[in-house]
């Protein structure tokens, strides 16, 4: 019985089954998302005519794919490589000649080749059981290639969960969004891609929304604070445990993608989307500027998150000299 003695009042449990004075488990609060609760906010009357701004995300969405002959360029590229590449046979018929690349850059991750039309990343990784063999001053740090396993990770899952056409189409309209509004700059491809795939399929009828919806939810969410401390966010589907996506941005970048979709979503209420998906020229100073639709204002909100203030090393020293003769002061008086 001698093991078992004190065993009820040490640990995360007191001896009454009870927490142990001063635990707070985390507890994500859910942030406000209509298309979930639906049914109990039901509508007075009937909802407005989006076909005009269902007609501009299509187009705006036209305007970023590739022609029909870069498309069919592409496929027949794949479609030839494969055929190749299962008989262990490569050909670089198909392939552009070396006088057309412009550049090669290497960097901490691998390297990229640049043409005029387009930029491509080439990571660089190796299978997870070689991860423990590796050399500092050989090899990559091991972090890259993590990140570049994670990278696969996150292709497959794409492939396999995000192939409905609506998903595919408002992924790459966020994606367009992030790269006029410096606010949405932290949002990583890969959150982007699960907010799309959230936005479309996740809602009580299991059924994907129009897209004219999907793009106006996504902004909700975010504006709701989906991706700000305390938030449920959206957990990683290719990582172990509860992993909140939004975690590897700092408090500051969570709140500046807060506010700024709270001021694209007055925006978008009363018309402006033609504004927001780029149409009608640079929309950027929409965030940081007022501007009037229809006679309303709307006035950009203000980041609620203040970065404290860093220490300075002379501070953190006198504050340990000050903490030294505190304890010889006590010593003396004993």
């Amino acid at each position: 019985m001698r093991g078992d003695r004190g065993r009820g009042r040490g640990g995360r449990f007191g001896s009454r089954g009870g927490l142990v004075q001063g635990y707070r488990p985390f507890v994500p609060h859910i942030p406000f998302d209509f298309y979930v609760c639906e049914m109990a906010f039901p509508r007075v009357k009937p909802a407005p005519d989006e076909t005009a701004f269902s007609e501009c995300l299509l187009k705006r969405n036209q305007d970023l794919s590739p022609t029909p002959t870069e498309q069919s360029i592409e496929e027949k590229i794949i479609c030839n490589q494969n055929k190749k590449k299962k008989k262990s046979i490569f050909s670089t018929k198909y392939f552009p000649l070396f006088s057309s690349v412009l550049s090669m850059l290497t960097n901490e991750t691998g390297f990229e080749i640049s043409s005029a039309d387009a930029t491509v990343k080439i990571l660089i990784t190796t299978v997870p059981p070689n991860l423990r063999k590796l050399d500092p001053e050989l090899h990559l740090d091991i972090k890259v290639l993590q990140s570049a396993l994670a990278a696969i990770r996150h292709a497959r899952w794409f492939e396999e969960n995000a192939s409905q056409s609506t998903v595919k189409v408002l992924i790459r309209l966020l994606k367009d969004l992030r790269v006029r509004f410096p606010g949405f700059e932290p949002l990583t491809p890969w959150i982007l891609d699960l907010l799309g795939h959230s936005a479309v399929m996740n809602n009580p009828s299991r059924q994907p929304l129009q897209l004219n919806v999907a793009y106006r939810r996504c902004l909700q969410m975010l504006a709701a604070g989906l991706f700000l401390p305390g938030s449920v966010g959206i957990t990683d589907p290719c990582e172990s445990g509860n992993f909140r996506v939004h975690t590897v941005m700092t408090l500051e970048q969570q709140d500046m993608v807060c506010f700024t979709a709270q001021t694209l979503v007055r925006v978008l209420s009363h018309g402006g989307y033609r504004k927001i998906l780029g149409l009608e020229g640079d929309a950027s100073y929409l965030t940081t500027e007022m501007s009037t639709w229809d006679g309303v204002i709307v006035t950009p909100s203000e980041k609620a998150y203040e970065k404290p203030p860093e220490r300075k090393e002379e501070e953190d020293e006198a504050l340990e000299e000050g903490g030294e003769g505190e304890d010889e002061s006590m010593e003396t008086q004993e």
